[in-house]
């Protein structure tokens, strides 16, 4: 599977952006005639034939097209990126084969991560959805502080916080068996502070439960986007 964003239902024919004309055909040695899939990434398939190859661009003819239906629910997951770059992109990579519709990172009072390599990122998620054969792209929005992010209106979202308190939290399952659109706090290794906690439930955040032991934050974010796919899909 292979991903131009640009390509859309409307069209017979088709020039492939760069990268993907470079790995089709130096990589992949692919040639005029042979046949390949594409995405668009917003929930199209295409079966298209290469036609021409020009300034090292791959033309391609289309063949046919497929469209499938988003997910039955949207998970959008705020996220505290761990210190180590390895286990964040870990966590990008299986949550886009997981089917998590949008991720933000968050800048937590104890955040040990405040930048990230977004060029990177975006690779690894692109990467990830060609080779789970994913049709939609999930969205990766830029590094925000935890203040702006539980201000932010999520109209007709259930949304959840994971944290380490010892406070009253409700079982994952009941929250998903209530709604169809999630948007989940995951804190950062030192987990969010007091005062975030409270800002969080005072925005109406709802504290959840994965079990009794503590886990890593790239094991909690694709913890709860398992759950998701088991329990909705």
């Amino acid at each position: 599977m292979f991903y131009e964003p640009s390509i859309t239902p409307h069209q017979n024919t088709h020039t492939l952006n760069p990268n993907e004309s470079k790995h089709i055909l130096r990589v992949l040695r692919k040639q005029v005639g042979d046949s390949i899939k594409i995405t668009n990434g917003l929930g199209d398939a295409f079966e298209a034939k290469i036609i021409a190859v020009k300034s090292k661009q791959c033309q391609i003819n289309i063949i046919s097209h497929f469209y499938e239906k988003p997910l039955p629910y949207q998970l959008h997951i705020g996220i505290a990126p761990p210190k180590s770059a390895d286990r964040f992109e870990f966590f990008l990579e299986k949550a886009t084969e997981l089917g998590i519709s949008e991720i933000s990172p968050l800048i937590c009072k104890n955040s040990e991560r405040k930048r990230l390599n977004f060029s990177r990122c975006e690779k690894i998620i692109q990467s990830a959805m060609k080779q789970s054969l994913r049709l939609y792209m999930p969205k990766l929005n830029p590094i925000i502080s935890f203040e702006e992010f539980v201000k932010i209106k999520f109209d007709n979202y259930t949304k959840l916080i994971a944290h380490c308190e010892n406070d009253k939290k409700h079982p994952i399952r009941d929250k998903i068996n209530q709604a169809d659109k999630f948007c989940v706090l995951i804190g950062p290794e030192g987990d969010f502070s007091l005062s975030e906690i409270e800002t969080a439930i005072n925005l109406n955040f709802s504290p959840i439960s994965l079990g009794n032991k503590r886990l890593r934050t790239e094991t909690v974010a694709i913890t709860v986007c398992q759950a998701l796919a088991l329990l909705k899909y």
